[in-house]
């Protein structure tokens, strides 16, 4: 590596001409390349020295600055290592060092893992250093198999079936044919991640309506990737089921929303709190990672490639009109290239760090597709791309447990799928939120005024309450507490009234806004509502006047028809959340194509029901018992956490604890 160092170095002081190992006077070329070996030798051993030192100070910088520093800082080396040399008179702008430093990390990677992979044990230790150094190294592990479950964030089971059919995922390809079982699931109605991994990894979801929501009591609204939210409903989950969680036995938890109960855990967002010691504990990760600067500039230089890519595809979509599209600029190809470049370099190696430290059951979270097909759609060439590296990096996880210390079970699954359609405001030229706001008698904003929609709602708003809707703003407008506060998750809406302390029954929000329910039920762009009623405990409320109790939805599922079996117990279930908003609305859903219409700006949605978004997968390895038996439906992702449990004492090691549910399913 010292001799390819060394060579690189010297033509890149033939190519650059701001880069030179020579005198103006000229000299020998053994002073030259002597030059160059020292060059090459001093920046080696500084990376190797000096680099994990800079990276741990950097673990407080934001990540996407981590990014631009990993150029600067790697150049600045280069630069020292070239004036090590008292006899050397090498120099080199400093521009011109960052862009040596760069090559010269890159092809020593290369190197290192073209030599490497000719030898086990050398490629074991290469792989491991990718792992926490902070963590001390176990002895090897016991001899039974441990477990690696891998999470495709929002990758439907459809959207797998088809990327497997196209060759697109080969690695998943060959293990359906050989070694694994697919299974499709169904999510709760809260469809996205909050709930389903919570479930999965905690064992309850109880009373997570969406992925945000307004909580009355405590006046706050929870935010399921926000990281005081995320230790909160960690916390409950725990009280809940009185079980720390999956990964309790020697488990370890990457890049989850929650640590699951492992002892080993980074970017885990429930564990970011603002005490230092907690915030570094999460962004360990990171430093486990960038320690290593040709991992560093590797990822730094894919991860600029990738803006380029979004920037591109944007451009692209634009210049064809392409429908449906929602906006890609400011910082999104930066939040893009992080979650499909940074944070799957960083997981991956930290699942192999974990792997060939020989831990009994990891858990880690890819959200790479996820954050693609939002804004590309599920479907696009954007998102097939993403499925491709995702399926390259499933293959890494793969060559690596043929190097563990013990044999591994890898286990694929996803917490959700996404369902594509257009913008809820795109079609009807208004958001949720306006559209709420016309029922209630509120001032809607002009742009909305102008479209088809808005005309709907108010001529809505005139026929119940019988007088006009003021085009300006009112002049008696309402306290801002006592108006409707409105949140989406996907194409989930959600409706509260903070200035009520509890949760507002049909029968009251009638008498308040007599136009409001009539407005939102009757509108095309919304499938039905869920509310409280004195009556009958609840009821789904759908357009031309459907009213149906939730205890009559099996014989007459009314509005919820359109949204497949299941739904009726799913509404039913949200309805006894003690947080579920005064009034659940969930959009429009067209069962021939699965499109759903998105609250937020989002082209591939999840968070409520129809279509894909409600059937993710599981792909798990035949020396596993069956997921269910026959003719059953895998259903809700604390059944999911039974499941993975089940699997996890079906090992010799250690074994996570039996509650009185899994005794419950033994028995049946």
């Amino acid at each position: 590596m010292w001799a390819v160092s060394t060579v690189t170095m010297l033509v890149l002081a033939g190519i650059l001409p701001d880069f030179r190992l020579q005198s103006a006077d000229g000299e020998s070329a053994t002073h030259i390349a002597v030059t160059a070996a020292f060059g090459a030798g001093a920046f080696g051993v500084l990376s190797a020295l000096v680099w994990p030192l800079l990276v741990r100070l950097l673990l407080l910088v934001p990540a996407l600055v981590l990014g631009v520093l990993v150029f600067v800082l790697n150049g600045s080396l280069l630069l020292v290592a070239l004036r090590l040399n008292p006899a050397s008179s090498a120099e080199a702008a400093p521009e011109t060092a960052v862009v040596v430093a760069a090559v010269m990390s890159a092809v020593a990677s290369a190197t290192g893992a073209a030599l490497a992979v000719r030898d086990d044990d050398a490629y074991r230790r290469r792989l491991y250093r990718l792992a926490d150094r902070r963590r001390r190294r176990l002895p090897p592990g016991p001899s039974a198999p441990g477990t690696v479950f891998l999470q495709l964030d929002g990758v439907g089971h459809d959207v797998l079936l088809a990327a497997v059919g196209k060759g697109v995922m080969p690695t998943v390809a060959q293990w359906l044919g050989t070694t694994h079982r697919l299974t499709p699931w169904r999510t709760d109605w809260s469809s996205q991640t909050g709930a389903s991994q919570l479930g999965i990894l905690h064992g309850s979801n109880h009373d997570v309506p969406a992925f945000r929501w307004y909580e009355k009591d405590t006046r706050e609204v929870m935010v399921c990737n926000r990281p005081t939210s995320a230790a909160e409903l960690q916390r409950r989950a725990v009280e809940r089921t009185g079980d720390g969680g999956l990964l309790t036995a020697d488990g370890a938890s990457r890049g989850n929303l929650f640590g699951g109960g492992a002892d080993e855990q980074a970017l885990v967002l429930s564990i970011a709190t603002r005490r230092r010691g907690r915030e570094n504990r999460s962004r360990a990760g990171y430093f486990a990672y960038f320690s290593d600067p040709a991992n560093a500039v590797r990822t730094a230089m894919s991860f600029v490639a990738e803006v380029g890519r979004e920037m591109g595809e944007s451009t692209r979509a634009r210049i064809r009109r392409q429908r449906p599209r929602v906006s890609r600029g400011g910082l999104y190809p930066f939040v893009r290239a992080f979650a499909t470049v940074v944070e799957r370099d960083v997981v991956v190696a930290a699942v192999m760090g974990d792997m060939l430290a020989g831990r009994t059951a990891v858990y880690a979270d890819l959200v790479a597709y996820d954050e693609v097909a939002h804004h590309s759609g599920p479907t696009s060439r954007d998102a097939e791309k993403v499925l491709e590296r995702l399926d390259r990096a499933l293959a890494l996880i793969a060559n690596v447990a043929e190097h563990a210390p013990r044999p591994y079970r890898i286990v694929v699954l996803s917490d959700h799928g996404q369902s594509p359609g257009e913008t809820f405001r795109a079609r009807y030229g208004l958001g949720l939120g306006d559209l709420v706001r016309a029922g209630c008698g509120l001032p809607v904003p002009r742009r909305a005024q102008r479209t088809h929609s808005g005309a709907e709602a108010r001529a809505a708003v005139r026929a119940a309450l019988r007088r006009p809707v003021e085009e300006g703003g009112e002049r008696h407008r309402p306290s801002r507490r006592s108006e409707p506060l409105v949140l989406a998750s996907g194409n989930l809406g959600l409706v509260s009234f903070p200035d009520v302390p509890h949760r507002m029954s049909k029968e009251e929000i009638d008498a308040r806004h007599p136009a409001l329910l009539t407005t939102l039920a009757n509108h095309p762009g919304v499938g039905f509502l869920l509310v409280r009623s004195e009556e009958h405990g609840g009821v789904v409320l759908g357009a031309y006047g459907a009213e149906i109790p939730l205890g009559q939805l099996d014989d007459r599922p009314g509005p919820l028809e359109a949204f497949g079996p299941g739904a009726a117990d799913a509404v039913r279930r949200t309805h006894s959340f003690p947080h579920t908003a005064d009034i659940m609305v969930n959009s429009f859903h067209d069962p021939a194509d699965g499109e759903v219409l998105a609250f937020e700006e989002q082209i591939g949605s999840h968070g409520g029901l129809g279509g894909a978004q409600s059937r993710p997968f599981l792909l798990s390895p035949l020396v596993f018992s069956a997921p269910l038996e026959d003719g059953e439906e895998l259903t809700g992702a604390e059944q999911v956490h039974r499941v993975l449990r089940r699997w996890l004492r079906e090992t010799d090691g250690p074994q996570v604890p039996v509650t009185d549910e899994d005794e419950a399913e033994r028995a049946a």
